[in-house]
């Protein structure tokens, strides 16, 4: 008798006990008979040989082992199919990515690269491009760790120019106007498994915030996106494919902007939250597609 698939689950050492979305995953995987463990991904006695598959869930302090976390891809990919492969990994953990993307023709917010050792004049980059608003964010990052939003004269500006003195000497960042439809309408993302969108969730921050992370009291519900809404989430999925074929599950991310239009913000592709409790379809269709793939 064949023995059941054995998947790894990879997540990290401290994940809070809050964090239950994965449960429906997790049942339709023992459901399929698909059995499973969650090792920590930089548990160093971990040999993940074992697992027929590894699937990267819920590694959520990468950001500050980066360099680590790319070898370790690169380390399980060798002994394990990885999920989503190791050059998505590589190229998905820096925001640079999105450079490419809108190459490609995704639409993103205007944004100035500023690199890490550069000394540039934030008031200069701010008033030539005429906002109102700026915001800053690490190229690498999560749950809205070191972003700023500030005001585009005054004091603002010399908090923004503080915060990039500070930054900009260790990493790379991200200066874009700030939009502020955010605040009232929050971010939308589509959620796809095996290339097609299984459903779609709405982030809507606390009133007065921009942070639309339920670690900031965010609330998050069943979206319904518009048919151009959603053609633009699977041009941007598309576009990835294009690079690297046909991948397990990613998530797009979108805020509106002043004319009410979207544009991409990320395109989560190494460890994001599905939302599965708002897709009922999402988690059995990703265990079909671990089985058609590995099982």
């Amino acid at each position: 008798m064949l023995r059941p698939m054995l998947l790894a689950l990879a997540t990290r050492a401290d994940l809070p006990t809050w964090e239950v979305d994965d449960r429906a995953l997790h049942a339709a995987l023992a459901g399929a008979g698909v059995a499973f463990e969650q090792p920590v991904w930089n548990d160093p006695a971990v040999d993940w040989r074992r697992f027929d598959a590894v699937l990267i869930r819920t590694t959520w302090d990468y950001q500050d082992h980066l360099p680590a976390f790319r070898a370790w891809a690169a380390a399980v990919a060798a002994v394990a199919p990885l999920c989503n492969p190791e050059p998505v990994v590589a190229w998905n953990t820096h925001k640079s990515y999105l450079r490419d993307l809108q190459r490609d023709g995704v639409p993103l917010a205007p944004t100035h690269w500023l690199g890490r050792g550069e000394c540039p004049d934030v008031a200069a980059l701010v008033r030539a491009a005429g906002w109102r608003e700026g915001f800053l964010k690490p190229c690498v990052g999560a749950t809205a760790r070191e972003t700023l939003r500030f005001a585009g004269a005054g004091e603002g500006l010399r908090r923004a120019q503080a915060h990039v003195d500070r930054l900009l000497p260790h990493e790379d960042l991200m200066l874009q106007p700030f939009l502020p439809a955010v605040l009232a309408r929050g971010e939308w993302s589509a959620i796809f498994v095996d290339g097609a969108i299984t459903h779609c969730v709405r982030k809507v921050p606390v009133p007065g915030d921009y942070r639309v992370q339920d670690d900031f009291g965010a609330k998050d519900a069943p979206y319904a996106p518009t048919p151009a809404e959603r053609a633009l989430a699977e041009r941007a999925m598309a576009a990835v494919e294009r690079r690297f074929g046909r991948l397990l599950y990613g998530r797009t991310d979108f805020l509106w902007d002043d004319a009410g239009g979207c544009v991409l913000t990320e395109l989560e592709l190494v460890e994001p939250s599905l939302f599965f409790r708002h897709g009922p379809a999402a988690a059995p269709a990703m265990v079909a597609a671990l089985l058609r793939r590995f099982g």
